[in-house]
């Protein structure tokens, strides 16, 4: 019944870790966070992996989920330690983006309450004259949107994980306890009880 019940909510919390995910996917795609992009597909592969896992009763699958989700762990608190910049990180930089484009979070022109502007750059204006953008209003900046998103990430990834050693210990209890019953003994049915050779091979002589 304990086993039952913990597969259930693992397999709960993987659906709902992906649900997040591509919710946290669509975000950084129209941010162009091109590093966030490719760990989140990493993410739904494995946390598809730990789903076929738990329901068809695949511990291996089920320990590949589990070491992902702590590396995932890792990699979140990483992502809050950029945005809070920690450590000499600073969240103005491209390093999420590869250093291919100057883009930043979604969230810091779309942000609750955010009014964004763009002003035309001074001077001589052309067709390739750029224009500044100017965002004010916010009601949260954008780095804690990102942080808690994080946060958030790391709270379901630690349950995961309690959930997935659990699931794994409970089957492979099961497996050990299946094989002292003979569950994989390839002949449990068929114990003779053997006579000695010395016997079968005795003539038998008939009184007279």
């Amino acid at each position: 019944m304990g086993c039952c019940s913990g597969r259930c909510t693992l397999i709960f919390l993987c659906i709902f870790q992906l649900m997040v995910a591509l919710e946290r996917q669509v975000f950084d795609f129209l941010g162009y966070q091109w590093a966030p992009i490719l760990a989140n597909f990493l993410h739904i592969i494995i946390v598809i992996l730990g789903l076929f896992g738990t329901i068809q009763y695949r511990p291996r699958y089920i320990v590949v989920y589990a070491v992902w989700t702590a590396l995932w762990v890792a990699w979140n608190v990483f992502i809050i330690c950029f945005y809070l910049e920690v450590g000499g990180l600073s969240k103005e930089s491209d390093l999420l983006t590869f250093n291919i484009s100057a883009h930043h979070s979604w969230w810091s022109e779309h942000g609750p309450g955010c009014v964004r502007r763009e002003m035309p750059a001074t001077g001589v204006r052309s067709l390739d004259s750029q224009s500044y953008i100017s965002v004010m209003g916010c009601l949260l900046e954008y780095q804690y949107i990102e942080v808690l998103h994080s946060a958030f990430q790391i709270f379901i990834a630690l349950l995961g994980f309690v959930y997935a050693c659990y699931v794994v210990s409970a089957f492979t209890e099961e497996e050990d306890s299946f094989d002292f019953i003979g569950g994989f003994d390839p002949f449990p049915l068929y114990h003779v009880n053997e006579k000695p050779s010395h016997l079968l091979l005795k003539p038998m002589y008939l009184s007279t």
